[in-house]
């Protein structure tokens, strides 16, 4: 998957907590991409305008804002682990 700056996504929260919350959701955001860096790090913008680095692998495309007109399909699937 390629991003581009300005982009919104999600960030897979790895910490494992095996009892409360179980059902939560692990994805986080959204967040804006202020910058993509060489070898998957991805610089990201939380709500405050605060910046941190990611892995690039952990995260997904934010789509909010993405219309799905009537009679289209929409696959969904499991994201992907590497």
């Amino acid at each position: 998957m390629s991003f581009a700056p300005n982009d919104q996504v999600l960030l897979f929260n790895s910490r494992l907590r095996l009892f409360p919350g179980k059902l939560k959701s692990r994805w986080s955001g959204p967040f804006t991409i202020k910058e993509i860096r060489p070898h998957g790090a991805i610089v990201l913008l939380n709500t405050k305008g605060e910046e941190f680095v990611v892995n690039g692998q952990h995260v997904k495309p934010y789509l909010a804002d993405t219309h799905v007109e009537k009679g289209e399909s929409v696959t969904f699937s499991d994201p992907s682990h590497a």
